[in-house]
């Protein structure tokens, strides 16, 4: 199949470069964002790609604009923050034919509501993936862990099988993404969200590592299992069912802190310390609201939507340390 890849960031550039170099399928790039995009070009449409920081070099990709794209893929790989996506889809929506495929794997929540408006059910795939990967700057993407490091699940929004989805985990099992399938939609999707609500949030507001959050004792019982609580609770009132029971959810926490992942900063974090806004709205702020919609609550999920905003306010008084820079030398 080919992909067209909506979103030259970190994790647009991780699964298009090993749609490309790994599973050996054709993979365009659409970049909405004016200055990645020039950045791109001017490198003479090459991104740098490391891993852990080491052995950079640059790979050759095609890239266009929304409005320059003239290309037919089989799948639509969106990768954008879901304050950019509605922009996005607008200015791609002449682009878009009959038969054609979206896969959203994007954080947060809201996503899916504007895929539909362009897309019909039974061409819309949602995923989720817990890969680590950093942007060092517009066209220069650092892949963390090792090559096969990380996994992704998807799931069709019709909740049944389909030959797009076989033939698409076959690509991404090349490419190394390490999928599987399953036939719980939101559930799937949530997942992730629930687990981004611990650890993006947290780790944002305390400018952190993921496994930084492990030095206070306290942390997976006194703040991860209230969150997920919450958004369990939220969820068994709106008659959603996650594919990971809570328990499973407090330990992949402490997995990923402390074993897997414990030295990544978190995509939020990555936004935070570059001035942009987060997604908080679309991670706990989403949460909050559906369990207000189905007459419980997730005050803490509340407070923590709060609490990342008033951090995000605070940048002006007191500037957040980039972490991430090639110069910073703390820990």
């Amino acid at each position: 199949m080919k992909y067209a890849v909506v979103g030259a960031g970190a994790m647009g550039l991780r699964y298009g470069i090993l749609l490309q170099e790994n599973a050996g399928v054709a993979v365009d790039f659409i970049e909405p964002t004016q200055a990645s995009l020039d950045k791109i070009r001017a490198q003479d449409n090459q991104v740098w790609k490391s891993r852990d920081h080491q052995e950079r070099h640059q790979i050759k990709i095609n890239i266009f604009s929304p409005e320059d794209y003239t290309g037919e893929p089989d799948v639509w790989i969106f990768f954008m923050k879901q304050m950019q996506l509605q922009e996005t889809l607008e200015r791609l929506s002449p682009k878009f034919k009959a038969g054609q495929t979206a896969l959203g794997a994007m954080n947060g929540m809201g996503h899916i509501e504007k895929l539909q408006k362009y897309f019909d059910d039974e061409h819309i795939i949602g995923g989720t993936a817990m890969i680590a990967t950093v942007l060092n700057d517009f066209g220069d993407v650092d892949f963390m862990g090792a090559e096969s490091a990380g996994s992704s699940v998807y799931a069709n929004l019709t909740e049944q099988p389909s030959q797009v989805m076989d033939n698409l985990l076959v690509d991404f099992q090349a490419a190394h993404l390490n999928p599987s399938y399953t036939e719980n939609f939101m559930g799937t999707l949530l997942t992730k969200v629930f687990f981004n609500a611990v650890e993006n949030s947290i780790a944002t507001m305390f400018q952190s590592r993921m496994g930084q959050l492990m030095a206070y004792d306290g942390f997976l019982e006194g703040i991860a299992r209230p969150l997920i609580n919450e958004a369990y609770d939220a969820a068994e009132a709106a008659g959603i069912k996650l594919i990971e029971t809570r328990d499973e959810m407090v330990a992949q926490v402490d997995y990923v802190s402390n074993v897997a992942n414990p030295l990544h900063f978190p995509s939020m974090y990555q936004d935070f310390v570059k001035g942009r806004p987060t997604e908080v709205d679309y991670i706990n702020g989403w949460i909050a609201d559906l369990a207000e919609k189905h007459g419980t609550e997730a005050p803490n999920h509340r407070l923590v939507t709060n609490f990342v905003h008033l951090a995000e306010a605070m940048r002006e008084f007191t500037p957040p340390v980039n972490k991430l820079a090639p110069d910073y030398t703390g820990a």
